[in-house]
């Protein structure tokens, strides 16, 4: 009898601890998705480059900018990301967590274009503007290239 009860006992403490474990892990991932989803998504502008439409979520502050494309895995066409600093200078950007082969486009307070890089995903190879910008615009690599953007024109729409 006492050794039904022990056993008893030590199914009866799994089973709490069974149910502990896995309400845990069950609630987790919803956590997660409550946080996602409760993000604000970024404000977007509508820039030009050219007859060609721009839809760009804008990061303008050091916590969207510091989080950029990260961890995206695909941009809808004719989408991208506009990155506004307060004042022009060298901006270097890199491909860490982002696993989207990106271009980007440096682009001065008139809007001109002073470089394009394209950027391998999940490198930390540094891109750099030639000269102090104020913006830069990310695309789906290669996007410029296609449509004949290059060093010298202008996006529209930024200010």
């Amino acid at each position: 009898m006492r050794q039904l009860l022990v056993l008893l006992k030590q199914r009866s403490l799994m089973a709490v601890l069974f149910v502990f474990v896995f309400g845990v892990v069950a609630y987790v991932p919803e956590a997660i998705c409550q946080t996602a989803a409760s993000t604000p998504p970024l404000p977007v502008k509508t820039l030009t480059a050219g007859m060609h439409r721009i839809q760009a979520e804008v990061a303008s502050n050091d916590t969207t900018r510091s989080r950029g494309l990260m961890f995206r895995k695909e941009l809808a066409p004719n989408h991208g990301m506009l990155f506004i600093f307060e004042q022009p200078n060298v901006q270097c950007f890199w491909m860490r967590n982002t696993p989207l082969p990106l271009s980007i486009a440096f682009i001065l307070d008139d809007g001109t274009i002073t470089n394009i890089a394209d950027m391998a995903p999940m490198t930390e190879t540094s891109h750099c503007s030639t000269a102090p910008v104020r913006y830069t615009l990310e695309m789906e690599q290669g996007w410029f290239a296609k449509r004949g953007i290059t060093a010298g024109k202008k996006i529209t729409g930024i200010q």
